[in-house]
């Protein structure tokens, strides 16, 4: 059973380094990225529930409708990271986010936070100055913009994994992957439909990014998480880092900068020894 669960979180981290490759290989606005991307778990998810008999508010649904919200600006601004950088800077920088869980779950959930742990971010953050560092700060550059996006997707991010950290004990894999997906389809709706038509590639493209993505890998890590400790899951979650980084040489011969690589090792490094630690 634990070797299953281990292979799951594998192969949706090799799965999720794909992401990167749908954005850079579709043609459309970030906004109509988000929305199929985001369109797809929703009607899925959403007609389990129908079938299932399962209400589609229950719970704590304000609080999960307050996730689903910063979801959905989380994944507008993780596209946007990857419409302006290159797959290795946007995934490196968007795995900030356990840093960020880490401060947020001291000030919010009140955990205790240990020397290691404050040596570790302070190790990260390092890591995130030196990633910048050969970044010329000009609304001009495109890497600074998308790797700015990058770290802002990460920061929301953090506080969703809070919110569902905290209701998620009452709700179905299914039902966390529909919350977490219904605002987004709602907010971009308007500007779906000012903007030109997508070609059948797009469309398709855009279908498979929220079928990979927001179905599959999601369901992986979930079927993974009720079999082996979440910190395990969670470090093994980060070959998603390994996964897009191949994927973007092999596909697009990205080359990181010898900053990004010391910045990133530095990020990638002391995020897994945070997650090891909680």
């Amino acid at each position: 059973m634990r070797q299953r669960a281990f292979q799951a979180v594998i192969a949706g981290g090799i799965l999720a380094g794909f992401g990167g490759v749908f954005i850079k290989s579709m043609t459309m606005p970030a906004t109509s990225i988000t929305f199929a991307r985001t369109l797809v778990p929703v009607l899925a998810t959403g007609l389990w529930m129908a079938f299932t008999g399962v209400s589609f508010l229950r719970g704590n649904y304000k609080m999960m409708l307050l996730g689903s919200l910063l979801n959905g600006i989380r994944l507008y601004l993780f596209v946007l990271a990857f419409v302006y950088t290159s797959i290795g800077n946007g995934i490196i920088m968007f795995y900030t986010w356990p840093i960020f869980t880490t401060i947020f779950g001291v000030i919010i959930l009140k955990e205790r936070a240990t020397r290691r742990q404050v040596l570790l971010l302070a190790l990260a953050f390092s890591g995130i100055v030196i990633a910048y560092s050969d970044q010329q700060f000009s609304l001009q550059n495109d890497d600074l913009l998308g790797m700015t996006s990058a770290v802002a997707a990460a920061f929301i991010y953090s506080i969703s994994v809070i919110i569902f950290k905290k209701e998620s004990s009452i709700y179905h894999p299914n039902e966390l992957i529909f919350y977490q997906n219904l605002l987004a389809p709602f907010i971009y709706l308007p500007f779906v439909l000012v903007e030109p038509l997508p070609s059948f590639d797009n469309l398709a493209l855009g279908a498979g990014y929220g079928v990979v993505l927001g179905l599959v890998v999601f369901y992986l890590f979930f079927y993974a998480l009720k079999r082996i400790e979440a910190s395990l899951a969670s470090t093994l979650a980060y070959i998603e880092v390994a996964s897009a980084l191949v994927i973007s040489y092999l596909w697009f011969g990205d080359i990181l900068s010898w900053p990004m690589i010391i910045g990133g090792a530095l990020i990638v490094t002391s995020t897994i020894l945070l997650v090891r630690s909680r």
